[in-house]
């Protein structure tokens, strides 16, 4: 989702410049609607309407629809997500054809998702039990050595 949420964010951030409306409104199209606040989602309506035709909107409504992809069953994932990379890639909004290549170079991945049901939150903890400590455990600030007796006289004492 990040690939897609930064895709989306590049898009609102190249359209401000000619659409005075979108300034301030980054997290409008960030957030997931269903829990957005209430202030959110009405300025989200007010700028989805059909007459603004954003291309901001365009990208939200692509990135709301990958969303989804998660509810699919197992058996619908594949047709689904095709449908998507379809849409995305025809788009005309170039971040968001980058963002669905991106995808479809992981597509295997994305669809193991759907049997395996493990994400990359729980690889990066599994992962982090089986390294070992990328540093030494520190000395409490009264048996660190000072600077200054470290090298007194050529000595070293501890």
């Amino acid at each position: 989702m990040k690939i897609i949420n930064d895709a989306v964010d590049h898009v609102r951030r190249e359209e401000k410049k000619q659409r005075p409306e979108l300034k301030h409104s980054r997290y409008v199209w960030l957030k997931n609607p269903r829990t957005s606040k209430p202030v959110k989602a009405t300025c989200s309506k007010k700028l989805s309407v059909k007459g603004l035709n954003l291309k901001t909107v365009r990208a939200y409504h692509i990135r709301l629809n990958f969303q989804e992809l998660w509810q699919q069953p197992l058996d619908q994932a594949e047709v689904f997500l095709k449908k998507w990379y379809f849409w995305a890639t025809h788009s005309r909004l170039q971040p968001m054809i980058d963002a669905a290549r991106t995808i479809k170079r992981h597509w295997q991945g994305v669809l193991r998702w759907f049997s395996s049901q493990i994400n990359n939150g729980i690889l990066e903890g599994i992962n982090s039990w089986c390294k070992p400590p990328k540093h030494a455990p520190r000395l409490p600030l009264s048996a660190q050595p000072h600077h200054h007796d470290l090298f007194a006289g050529g000595k070293t004492q501890i």
